[in-house]
């Protein structure tokens, strides 16, 4: 295909606030071997994008230093060995940066197709939590049907895809939320139950609701003085997964109570995984979850849209705290919604 000489590209000029974000010039990339270039419909914004803002979150070594871990859009170019077939085709992307431009690199095998149900906006909303909650939930924790998952931080992004997830394999999740109208929201979106945290002490809210017994997972996004409350919220054999570490680096916990219970602590990070590994967890998702995605079971909540040049108040969004749901950044126009910020 017919491509421009350059792209619009969102770059960081310096750690810091949200100002930070400026709308520059780039080259287009070119992928290489494996990897598709796709046009970009729309990206997903992200804590790690914020973190990396700030500087505390580097790209990984050979990533574009463009922020966005999520895309949709159309492939336009293919590297070698990618199939001539996908030329044309709309696909989301998990990708390790890049996400906030015109155009982006990603590996074929982390890319999956767009179905008729979903608009670009919600397909680009899609990869970076769906392959956080299922690497974690299902893999990790070992999720089943039955279970009793708790979730901290009920309406973010991860949130509302662990409350989705866990309607559709049949897990009660109970959140945590930062006011009496996000926990009513969650709540809509299909949690058993959800705990104001600044009124309720979780703890005793969890045992409350579980008989005594517990739960048998925890997705963590907090850390520091979390860990040891959440693991009082563990059944015996339960299993404690950290995904980020917003409240601190370090806990104290009781191994004599590991050892007791027979408790699992674990965690991990997708960023910086291999593309075999992405690929792997792709091709789960295309078989275990897509049909839901497909039939129009599954869908991302939206909080709201911004055109890319706005990707400033898009962080501001996200860092006041106050989305329900995915913020997006519509990079095509009329890909989405209308643009829910203006």
């Amino acid at each position: 295909m017919n491509l421009p000489d350059a792209m619009r590209a969102i770059t960081i000029c310096e750690p810091g606030g949200p100002d930070v974000l400026a709308l520059a010039t780039c080259a287009i990339p070119e992928p290489g071997e494996g990897e598709v270039l796709i046009k970009v419909g729309a990206a997903g914004v992200n804590r790690p994008d914020v973190m990396q803002r700030r500087g505390l979150y580097p790209a990984p070594e050979g990533a574009s230093p463009i922020p966005g871990l999520e895309i949709s859009g159309t492939v336009v170019a293919l590297g070698r060995a990618v199939p001539d077939h996908l030329l044309g085709q709309p696909v989301c992307a998990l990708v390790t940066g890049g996400g906030y431009a015109e155009y982006c690199v990603a590996p074929v095998v982390q890319c999956l197709p767009v179905p008729a149900a979903l608009s670009m906006v919600e397909a680009a909303a899609l990869p970076e939590t769906l392959f956080t909650v299922w690497t974690n939930v299902f893999e990790r924790a070992y999720a089943v049907e039955g279970d009793v998952l708790l979730v901290h931080g009920g309406t973010s992004g991860i949130g509302t895809m662990a409350i989705a997830l866990g309607k559709l394999f049949d897990l009660t999740v109970i959140v945590t939320c930062g006011s009496d109208e996000k926990c009513a929201r969650a709540l809509e979106l299909g949690a058993a139950h959800a705990i104001n945290y600044n009124t309720q002490d979780f703890v005793e809210e969890v045992l409350r609701l579980t008989d005594g017994k517990g739960c048998q997972a925890v997705l963590d996004m907090i850390g520091g003085d979390y860990v040891p409350r959440n693991m009082q919220c563990l059944a015996e054999d339960g299993r404690h997964v950290t995904i980020a570490v917003q409240k601190g680096l370090k806990a104290e916990v009781s191994l004599v109570d590991i050892m007791r219970r027979r408790l699992t602590l674990t965690g991990s990070t997708l960023r910086a995984r291999s593309v075999a590994f992405k690929g792997m967890v792709a091709d789960e998702i295309h078989s275990t979850v897509w049909p839901h995605v497909e039939a129009g079971h599954l869908r991302p909540v939206i909080d709201s849209i911004y055109p890319l040049d706005r990707a400033n108040e898009a962080h501001a969004r996200m860092e006041s705290s106050a989305h329900v749901g995915k913020i997006v950044l519509q990079v095509e126009p009329g890909q989405g919604e209308p643009d829910s910020a203006a």
